[in-house]
């Protein structure tokens, strides 16, 4: 389960974010691209952007819920 405690600098404020242990896999970049990027100095993904309407909330749900690490959380702060 991710950690809001652990979250990666990058990320824009709000509910979503990657941690630390983020593996840099590519699946929430492919599945929301909208919404997450890749460091590639630190080779783990953020999120750079929060989602804006009900289509991106669902992408960063499917990134979520599938993150083989469990790297992504939704309780950051708002």
């Amino acid at each position: 389960m991710a950690d809001a405690a652990n979250k990666y600098s990058q990320n824009v404020n709000g509910a979503y974010y990657v941690d630390d242990q983020c593996i840099d896999c590519d699946l929430c970049r492919e599945t929301a691209p909208a919404n997450f990027k890749r460091d590639d100095d630190g080779g783990h993904s953020y999120v750079f952007k929060q989602p804006e309407n009900d289509d991106e909330i669902n992408l960063c749900e499917e990134a979520l819920t599938g993150c083989p690490v469990e790297a992504i959380g939704r309780d950051g702060a708002d």
